[in-house]
């Protein structure tokens, strides 16, 4: 039991991922495929957030200390990953919900299955013409 109770952040991001990619395989809404993706993308940044934090350390911004140990910092580096992570996130669903709106505005329909039909079925009838 206190391995649980010291990895919560671990157990967090786990579920987090499985939810999501749950949400990804499971659901043919395109929307809900996107919330999928954005939950499995939080769960990773949770994860590197912890791991990179390292208690009673603080984050390296030189003060007044004009000699300071490297022992008293946390490394910056995968808060810098988060931060990057997110902003591509960000990028690649408002590309996602982009395309979406474009399949919708063709299709008039947010179902993967009905739209590969459909495209499936315009590219047959252009074959034939």
């Amino acid at each position: 039991m206190g391995w649980f109770t010291n990895h919560y952040y671990e157990i967090a991001a786990m579920i987090l991922f499985g939810v999501g990619f749950m949400g990804l395989l499971l659901n043919k809404n395109l929307i809900k495929k996107i919330v999928g993706l954005n939950i499995m993308d939080t769960a990773v940044y949770l994860l590197l957030a912890q791991r990179g934090m390292i208690f009673g350390r603080v984050a390296p911004i030189l003060g007044d200390n004009l000699n300071p140990s490297a022992q008293q910092y946390i490394n910056p580096i995968p808060a810098g990953l988060v931060l990057t992570g997110i902003v591509v996130s960000v990028s690649v669903s408002a590309f996602s919900l982009a395309l979406t709106h474009r399949l919708y505005k063709k299709y008039h329909t947010l179902n993967l299955d009905e739209i590969l039909l459909k495209s499936k079925q315009e590219k047959l009838k252009a074959e034939t013409h």
